[in-house]
């Protein structure tokens, strides 16, 4: 997997609702209603980073859920970040 240009980022973030390029990865913020429809949100996100076999660092508090993507084996941003956020997007804006 090759690590993405700043320039290739930024093109595809074009693509993404509510993701931006911060210090080498990509990373969104939601809010839900509660905890309880942010943490069955991420489950739902857990079952495809593992068919993808790509794991975000990304962490919950209450009804906030922060999403970190990067591919730590190039030190970047791939195409395989840009896979997960939008079945990411998928999943919680259908």
């Amino acid at each position: 997997m090759e690590k993405l240009t700043t320039e290739q980022i930024e093109k595809k973030l074009e693509a993404l609702d509510s993701w931006e390029y911060i210090d080498g990865a990509i990373e969104t913020s939601l809010q839900f209603g509660n905890f309880k429809e942010a943490f069955a949100t991420m489950a739902r996100i857990a079952f495809e980073c593992e068919a993808q076999g790509h794991h975000p660092d990304w962490s919950n508090v209450y009804n906030t859920l922060n999403i970190r993507l990067n591919t730590h084996d190039v030190g970047g941003v791939t195409e395989k970040d840009f896979k997960l956020a939008q079945t990411i997007e998928e999943i919680i804006f259908g």
